[in-house]
C-alpha cells in the first residue's frame, strides 16, 4: 500500500501531463534539446539579493541535466556565506509545475533556497517562524514570491500538485514549497 503523503514521481508525472508542452519550442543553450523534443522542465529564477538570474531547462524526455542542476544548486545557496548545496530534484519539479499551472512567464525571485545550519541558527534568534530542522538546511526547500500573482494564488498551484510542504507568507509576500510530506501552512 503506497503512503499517500510521499512524493513519488508517480504523482510527479501526473502533474507534469496534465501540463505538459506539445513541442518543445528550440531553445540556443540548452542542452541536448531539439524543435519537436517531448516533455522539458524549465526554471527561471530572479535573486534580489545578488541581482542573479537563471533561466535554464534541467530536464527532457525523462533525464536530469547535470550541468543546469549544477547552476540551480549554486543559484540556490546560501547568499549569506556563499555555501553551496545539492537542491533535491522533487522541490525544483514541485516548483516547475507550480508555475506551470500559474501560466506566467515571470521567473520566481528566489527569497530562500538553502540555507547553511549556521544562516539557519542565526535566522532562529531573529524569528520565532524559523524552524530548527528546516528543509531549506537539507536543500529541500524554497521560498518564492511573483509579482503578477498573489500569494493565495501561489498556494493554491502549489496544493494543487499534491506532492509536498506549501507555506503561505501573506504579511512577507511569499510562498515556501518544499519536497516533504504534504501538508500546507499559514494565511
Amino acid at each position: 500500500m503506497e503512503d499517500s503523503t510521499r512524493f513519488t514521481r508517480r504523482s510527479l508525472l501526473g502533474i507534469f501531463a496534465a501540463t505538459a508542452v506539445v513541442a518543445a519550442p528550440h531553445y540556443a543553450n540548452a542542452f541536448s534539446i531539439r524543435r519537436g523534443a517531448g516533455d522539458f522542465r524549465r526554471m527561471k529564477l530572479y535573486s534580489g539579493r545578488t541581482g542573479e538570474r537563471l533561466d535554464t531547462i534541467y530536464w527532457i524526455d525523462g533525464e536530469y541535466i547535470p550541468e543546469a542542476l549544477d547552476d540551480i544548486n549554486r543559484f540556490f545557496r546560501d547568499w549569506r556565506n556563499n555555501h553551496v548545496h545539492r537542491i533535491d530534484t522533487r522541490t525544483l519539479d514541485l516548483m516547475t509545475a507550480a508555475h506551470r499551472l500559474l501560466n506566467v512567464d515571470e521567473p520566481y525571485m528566489l527569497l530562500s533556497g538553502y540555507r547553511s545550519p549556521e544562516t539557519n541558527a542565526m535566522l532562529r534568534q531573529r524569528s520565532r517562524n524559523v524552524a530548527r530542522n528546516s528543509r531549506h538546511t537539507v536543500g529541500q526547500a524554497g521560498d518564492v514570491r511573483l509579482r503578477t500573482r498573489s500569494v493565495a494564488q501561489m498556494a493554491r498551484a502549489a496544493i494543487a500538485c499534491n506532492a509536498g510542504g506549501v507555506g503561505r507568507y501573506s504579511r512577507s509576500d511569499f510562498v515556501h514549497m518544499d519536497c516533504g510530506p504534504v501538508r500546507s501552512w499559514g494565511s
